[in-house]
């Protein structure tokens, strides 16, 4: 089916950064610096890598919540730290899997369902979790902005993934002015899922992790995997690689099992 890494461990890791909890097939991680608004330093993206990757390599986890402390989601990069500079905070055992500008990568790569949940303002770097996670709740109250042009410098890195989900005359807006925009905005951009009251935001984002978390989980993968991989092909030679997947899906454990329960008029039981 999909690709997968060697299964990963958090034995003996201390991540100073970052909570991780893994429950019911669903691994939250959650972003733990909300005396720095959760800006992303050295150590946090080395920790969010290997999160990543071991969410990616690990069967049991089958759906990601991406969730922060405090007041603020994340305030994107951690400005005192760029360049080597700074206070780095404290140190952490996580082995080094790769580099900052790796994050989105491995995001958009773990081939599962990842869900944002954002219980405050985004700014910057921090839309790379947003635009690079399958979906996105907000409070209601919560806010998003990509202010570097007001700091003389452009969302670089930001853009793979915002024009992915925005349109370009929406998104080149919203980085060229480094104006905020609301969450209800961020529905209609398409930048979110959906604006919801704060005081539901854990709910509608279990119910929907527990809802992914049901399903079959190898074709979810294998579905997710192919849908990157399509997603700037040419329409013809698109066709004969999705026609090649639907194939590979067809024959898998799951299918068979999701076609046999159906028979059966039972609900099915995953591996």
């Amino acid at each position: 089916m999909a690709d997968t890494l060697e299964e990963l461990s958090l034995e003996g890791l201390n991540f100073t950064t970052l909570k991780l909890s893994l429950n019911d097939h669903i691994l939250t991680i959650t972003l733990n610096r909300p005396e720095r608004k959760n800006a992303i330093n050295p150590v946090m993206s080395n920790e969010l890598i290997y999160a990543f990757d071991y969410a990616k390599s690990v069967r049991d986890v089958r759906v990601v919540v991406l969730a922060a402390m405090g007041d603020v989601f994340c305030a994107g990069g951690d400005l005192r730290t760029m360049g080597g500079g700074g206070d780095q905070g404290p140190q952490s055992n996580i082995p080094k899997r790769g580099e900052t500008d790796d994050i989105a990568l491995r995001l958009r790569h773990i081939h599962k369902p990842v869900i944002a949940k954002i219980q405050g303002p985004v700014y910057a770097g921090a839309l790379l979790f947003v635009c690079n996670a399958t979906h996105a709740y907000a409070a209601d109250h919560a806010h998003f902005s990509a202010p570097e042009i007001k700091r003389g410098i452009w969302p670089f890195m930001v853009m793979a993934g915002l024009f992915r989900v925005m349109n370009k005359r929406q998104g080149l807006d919203f980085i060229m002015r480094g104006e905020r925009i609301t969450s209800e905005q961020a529905t209609l951009y398409g930048l979110i899922n959906q604006s919801v009251p704060a005081d539901e935001l854990d709910e509608i984002v279990s119910r929907t992790a527990a809802t992914l978390a049901s399903l079959a989980p190898a074709t979810m993968q294998l579905g997710l995997a192919t849908y990157n991989a399509q997603e700037d092909m040419e329409f013809d030679p698109a066709l004969p690689y999705l026609r090649s997947k639907l194939d590979e899906c067809l024959k898998s454990a799951d299918a068979q099992e999701g076609i046999t329960a159906f028979l059966e008029k039972r609900d099915p039981k995953w591996d």
